[in-house]
């Protein structure tokens, strides 16, 4: 059983997909099923570097690294509008228009 914060529940019927580890996936012997659990890994990833590369972005290119707990206000106004200017720095990337920029 997982915890949980703030009473936080999943949908009904749903369950948390997490990663399956790379030891596990070695010991299946080479099968269809396999092959669709390889499928389904690479998708997790996938979504995964999604979410995660806009926060990278912040932290990295913005700077942005600690909070000021006593002002949680001033913090998500601060943070909307960094997560504003990192869609729109993500954006231009893909667009091609990076002009010499690097989030890294």
């Amino acid at each position: 059983m997982s915890k949980r914060l703030g009473g936080e529940k999943d949908a009904e019927g749903s369950r948390c997909c997490i990663a399956a580890k790379r030891g596990g996936i070695k010991k299946i012997e080479e099968s269809p099923m396999k092959e669709l659990l390889l499928k389904i890994e690479r998708t997790k990833a996938s979504i995964r570097a999604k979410i995660e590369h806009p926060f990278h972005v912040i932290k990295n290119f913005f700077g942005y690294r600690k909070t000021r707990y006593k002002e949680l206000a001033k913090n998500q106004a601060q943070l909307f509008s960094l997560f504003a200017l990192a869609n729109l720095v993500l954006s231009t990337r893909r667009e091609g228009r990076a002009d010499g920029v690097s989030a890294s």
